[in-house]
């Protein structure tokens, strides 16, 4: 019963997916990130219905002109920055940890690989959200995200159904799961 275990979460994205269009983006992006006052103050008397928001509105401006002379950095310059070393080492140490379940039904020769290449795709993932997440916001990357993923779960299922049959359909489950990866660590 461990592909409808697996399924499940699709169901839980795909649920996720519908309901995302109508909620707004988040306040502190649209004025932060977006420079939209308007988009701002709508999305918080949408969020938070009806009532005076300034105080949260002359926070959040506070904000935007003490960020303003801060530069936003990339991935390389995070990468020199010292203060983060013990959340980039976290992180790395938790990404070289990771085991697959036995998903894929592969020898056990292969599997060191692709363990490996998992901590791969979550590294691209997270290089590739930072560096695209200014230009489409948060909300397009969700969306894309949950739909891919849901996209990766059904070819995935199909590709576990046929790898009685075919010996290298165990392999295009293996690049799925990749794919999966990729697609949650850009979008959610």
């Amino acid at each position: 019963m461990w592909n409808v275990l697996l399924s499940f979460s699709g169901l839980v994205a795909l649920i996720q997916l519908l309901f995302l269009p109508f909620f707004p983006e988040s306040p502190p992006y649209l004025l932060l990130q977006k420079g939209d006052k308007a988009g701002c103050l709508k999305a918080m008397k949408q969020l938070w219905g009806e009532g005076n928001y300034h105080t949260e509105f002359d926070d959040m401006m506070k904000e935007k002109t003490v960020t303003k002379g801060t530069k936003i950095m990339n991935v390389l310059e995070v990468l020199k920055e010292p203060s983060v070393y013990p959340q980039l080492g976290t992180m790395l140490l938790l990404l070289l940890s990771l085991q697959l379940c036995g998903l894929t039904n592969l020898q056990e020769s292969i599997i060191p690989y692709v363990s490996l290449g998992v901590a791969i795709s979550e590294l691209i993932s997270i290089i590739f959200c930072s560096s695209i997440i200014d230009r489409f916001g948060r909300r397009i990357l969700l969306w894309g995200g949950y739909l891919l993923m849901a996209l990766i779960l059904v070819l995935l299922e199909t590709s576990l159904l046929l790898s009685d049959q075919f010996l290298w359909m165990r392999y295009c489950s293996v690049i799925l799961i990749f794919l999966f990866i990729i697609a949650y660590g850009i979008g959610p």
